[in-house]
């Protein structure tokens, strides 16, 4: 391998960790503050792809779209906390999972009626569409490039929220005593209406930047729940630091390992089977480093405290 392809791969590795720490740092925030099992997660990215896609589409404005996405998912997440998820709070987990499980069926569905089962595509408008070199006689996309800052971005504004801002205060003043937080003042309900709608916003974001990179399609979003199911606990559950760190970790050994596997197993194998493991075993490898680390600290590597 070269070091030109090492380091387009890298940067990949990071622009795929960046989206899925997006996910994965609002579900954390559903999953370990609200301890509230929400597998509908991932329809909250479709909805932010599908938003972005759609509106671009009418508009013809790139930009107008994925900033007009962003409102959209927080109102989605929102309307939903208030109209469903709210009664299932006092429920066990099973029924949290049978009836988010149910979301996720429900909102494939009603994708598929409004937009039809053929898949939508993003064109990037001409200032993201070229190339910048990162390195002499290495161009990458500047797309890629600006995903990457814009997930950089993010993640230090979701890490003020948390800790540096009242709201987030009172997120984990909520999260580590509930009715003590109720006695002082604040109100519980509009706080986890507020995260919900929050996580599934920042869900939508990653939905927004993923839609010019692939199709947007209906079911999009379940394959990066797993993953991001996996960053959690990786990271530790509830660790927005944790979640950050183990998405890019899993984002960089998912992507090489995709390039590197198939150049190590065509050494002994023919090319075309070699190119078929390679990508297998790297999203085994993924899995792989979960269970080393639920072996070896099963509360994650950066578990929130408490």
């Amino acid at each position: 391998m070269t070091l030109t392809l090492l380091l387009e791969q890298i940067f990949n590795g990071l622009q795929s960790g960046v989206m899925l720490f997006l996910i994965a740092a609002g579900l954390t925030l559903i999953l370990g503050v609200m301890n509230f099992v929400f597998l509908a997660h991932g329809a909250q990215v479709m909805i932010g792809a599908y938003a972005a896609a759609s509106l671009t589409g009418i508009t013809g404005n790139f930009y107008f779209g994925a900033l007009a996405a962003i409102p959209i998912t927080f109102l989605s997440g929102y309307v939903l906390e208030y109209l469903l998820i709210r009664h299932l709070y006092q429920r066990d987990h099973m029924d949290q999972v049978l009836a988010t499980f149910g979301l996720i069926l429900f909102f494939n569905e009603m994708i598929r009626i409004g937009f039809g089962p053929a898949a939508l595509f993003s064109n990037l408008p001409p200032s993201l569409s070229g190339f910048v070199y990162i390195l002499p006689d290495t161009p990458y996309p500047v797309y890629r490039l600006v995903v990457i800052g814009a997930g950089l971005v993010c993640a230090v504004g979701i890490h003020y929220l948390v800790n540096r801002t009242k709201v987030g205060a009172m997120v984990r003043a909520g999260a580590n005593n509930e009715a003590m937080a109720a006695a002082l003042g604040v109100n519980i309900g509009l706080l986890r209406r507020f995260i919900f709608a929050a996580g599934a916003c920042f869900a939508g974001i990653a939905g927004v930047m993923l839609g010019p990179l692939t199709a947007v399609e209906p079911g999009m979003g379940e394959p990066l729940l797993i993953l991001s199911l996996v960053v959690i606990i990786i990271g530790g559950l509830g660790s927005v630091r944790g979640a950050f760190i183990a998405a890019v970790i899993v984002g960089v050994v998912d992507t090489l390992g995709r390039v590197v596997l198939p150049l190590i197993l065509r050494s002994f194998m023919e090319q075309s089977a070699a190119d078929g493991a390679g990508p297998a075993l790297a999203s085994m490898m993924v899995y792989l480093l979960m269970t080393i680390v639920l072996v070896v600290k099963p509360t994650g590597l950066f578990p929130a405290k408490g």
